[in-house]
């Protein structure tokens, strides 16, 4: 094509932008576990500028043998460092791209295609990209990661055309979600370790919208970055850990997003969830049950110019006095009340590979593989061989009266060991969620010193994108049954439920408190219209930005592992999350088979072991009172945050058992405004939204 281009002078220019392609043979190996980077020299274009408007790149095809599609992440690497994701983590266990194009402008995604790839298909990310009015002569490259080892391949050949059809991109110029804008500065974001990197954030405080062209004005400074997750990670939208830097690539806190400061934040992709919800619902849900779960809210994320949809910024499972509150456990700590806490373990499917733990005594029932425990806190390259010991043994101890002949007895048994408690609402949420890695993957445990109370804790939860029947196998997608019971359901997983459940089912006490307890909770926390008017809501916060999510990732109607329901629109993918919740909960509802004879004040108060009872006066001015039961002498920790998250009231009590009045006046006269209260005590975390209504 020739374009007659007029100057002010009316002298003709004669421009040769007929399309041209580029193309290199390497026939080189592609290094398994490994990244490797092929060069493309582009030399002669007289463009010295592309763009998507007159002439930029049109098509990326690439030629290549590999025996497992799936561990292959694919880039393209512009001169000027500009990266673009070609394809990743697609195809399974199959093999090649055969003469496999990308082309913006395809009817479909390759997320949509079939290995062996073959044809041309739009990229999972946005190739328009690289048309930044940057000159294309010189060194263009394909980046290959291999994310798994023994399995073989071999670039063949691979190629750019560049013409008057170029690339464009979708952005978008502002939103009501914060914006969180990273840029890697050209580099690629591995497994571990850690990348350093840019972060800004634009963020109003939810009273403003948000625009692409404001300032940094919520965070501006470095973050290390890698991806995170073990299924997740082979999703094409990866999820991300960020651990927040200063200028010197050294830790610093933050409260972003007006949650409690820290420094150790996760960016959760939900890409198998198609309601980007299921995660925040759950967390939801155990919070107001009573025990700390991570706080997220959804955010905007740009990575290295491209939008990538919308992910949970999420605060990571850690010991601290906003995350888990257990105390802190020093190597010096090695004997006494010292050594006896804390400690945060998990099952999960890296135990024993990347956290080096321990394994059980006691085999998965009815039979299979060793039931591994990992160290989360402190972890395996701190905790020391005493601490070892004693955690080791205190929970071979639970294990071993649980699967004693007195396990039911209430003195000697398992409740000796374990928070009764905690086991209660664990049974309920991992239940209630029918998450398909209940009881054995990201499942944690926590053990404060025993002058804290002692107990294990069967807390916190995380991790819910493949839960309230988004799941396909092991009859994750009905509402009826019990997970406790996967083992016999999916025996031939490697990663079974340790016994404890099905175990504790078998105590005619445990069963009592669970009816009890869910009968509690269906009056406020699983009550269906709370939990459908949450969903609902939710679902409005993010309907402008989920069509956006969809646009970059083109994936609403189409099979994403391991879907079950598949609907056609955002609102359909609502409407089942809803729908499956109702029928799980009428399931639980009659098929729970405590006795509700038991469920007396008495039998509630003992099994709370703390638990608010009244708050009042709410609003107030300047005092108001905390009513609660404590079955036992316990520190109560009382904190009031403003709602920029800024700690404005905080007092540490002793209290004794029984019942407890307290009086809590705010040393400087607090503004009107909404405020949030939480009351921490023996692992569990109340919260309940306070108004100040300022001097009478």
């Amino acid at each position: 094509m020739y374009k007659k281009i007029l100057t002010p002078l009316f002298t003709l220019f004669i421009v040769n932008l007929f399309a041209q392609t580029f193309s290199v043979s390497p026939n080189q190996t592609i290094v398994d576990y490994a990244t490797t980077e092929y060069p493309l020299n582009v030399i002669g274009l007289s463009a010295t500028q592309i763009d998507t408007n007159t002439f930029g790149i049109e098509t990326v095809c690439i030629n290549l043998t590999h025996t497992w599609d799936a561990d292959l992440d694919i880039f393209l690497i512009a001169p000027d460092g500009t990266l673009v994701t070609l394809t990743a983590a697609l195809g399974g266990g199959d093999d090649n791209y055969t003469n496999t194009c990308f082309n913006q402008f395809a009817a479909n995604s390759i997320a949509q295609g079939i290995a062996p790839f073959t044809g041309t298909y739009r990229p999972l990310g946005q190739l328009g990209i690289v048309n930044n009015n940057q000159n294309p002569n010189g060194q263009w490259k394909l980046r290959i990661t291999d994310t798994y080892a023994a399995d073989d391949g071999i670039l063949l050949n691979w190629s750019i055309t560049f013409g008057s059809n170029p690339a464009t991109y979708f952005t978008i110029t502002s939103s009501d979600l914060p914006l969180f804008v990273i840029n890697t500065n050209g580099q690629a974001i591995p497994d571990e370790p850690r990348i350093g990197a840019d972060l800004g954030i634009i963020w109003h405080h939810d009273t403003a919208r948000n625009y692409m062209t404001d300032s940094f004005n919520h965070y501006n400074l470095r973050v290390g970055i890698e991806t995170r997750g073990a299924s997740s990670s082979n999703f094409p939208k990866k999820s991300y850990r960020i651990e927040l830097w200063d200028q010197n690539d050294q830790d610093v806190d933050s409260a972003l997003c007006g949650f409690a400061a820290d420094n150790d934040w996760v960016l959760s992709a939900q890409y198998t969830d198609k309601t980007l919800m299921r995660g925040m619902f759950t967390f939801d849900l155990i919070r107001r049950m009573g025990w700390w779960a991570p706080h997220v809210k959804p955010v905007e994320l740009i990575l290295n110019g491209e939008y990538k949809g919308i992910y949970l910024l999420m605060e990571k499972v850690k010991r601290g006095n906003n995350r888990v509150d257990i105390a802190k456990l020093d190597s010096t700590e090695l004997s006494g009340d010292d050594l006896t806490g804390g400690y945060i373990i998990k099952l999960d499917k890296n135990s024993g590979q990347s956290s080096p733990g321990w394994t059980s005594p006691y085999a998965p029932l009815p039979s299979g593989s060793a039931i591994e425990f990992s160290y989360e806190y402190p972890d395996a390259a701190d905790i020391m061989p005493e601490q070892i010991d004693y955690i080791q043994a205190y929970v071979d101890s639970f294990e071993d009266a649980l699967a004693g002949s007195n396990f039911a007895d209430p003195i000697v048994g398992y409740r000796k060991y374990v928070d009764i408690n905690s086991c209660v609402d664990a049974f309920i949420i991992q239940e209630f969620s029918k998450s398909i890695d209940a009881y054995r993957k990201s499942f944690f445990m926590y053990k404060d010193k025993n002058s804290n109370g002692g107990k294990l804790v069967m807390a916190p939860i995380w991790d819910y994108d493949i839960s309230y029947g988004n799941v396909n196998y092991c009859d994750g997608q009905l509402f009826s049954g019990w997970q406790y019971n996967f083992n016999y359901v999916c025996g031939g997983d490697f990663w079974l439920n340790p016994f404890w459940f099905e175990r504790m089912t078998q105590d005619p006490s445990f069963n009592d408190l669970v009816i009890c307890r869910w009968n509690e909770l269906r009056m406020d926390a699983l009550n269906n219209q709370r939990m459908a008017n949450w969903i609902d809501s939710t679902a409005q916060v993010l309907n402008e930005s989920q069509a956006w999510n969809f646009t970059a990732w083109p994936i609403m109607g189409s099979y994403v592992w391991p879907n079950y329901y598949i609907g056609q629109s955002y609102q359909e993918e609502v409407d089942t999350l809803k729908w499956w919740i109702g029928k799980r909960g009428d399931f639980m509802e009659n098929s729970l088979t405590g006795n509700v004879a038991n469920c007396n004040p008495v039998l509630l108060k003992e099994m709370g072991g703390f638990e608010p009872l009244n708050l009042f006066p709410n609003p107030f001015t300047d005092e108001f009172q905390c009513q609660f039961y404590c079955k036992e002498t316990a520190e109560v920790g009382i904190y009031l945050v403003d709602i920029l998250g800024h700690l404005v009231f905080s007092k540490k009590i002793k209290v004794n058992a029984g019942d407890n009045n307290i009086i809590l006046l705010p040393e400087n006269q607090l503004a009107s405004g909404v405020y949030s209260l939480h009351i921490k005590s023996d692992g569990r975390h109340w919260t309940k939204k306070m108004i100040a209504t300022g001097k009478k």
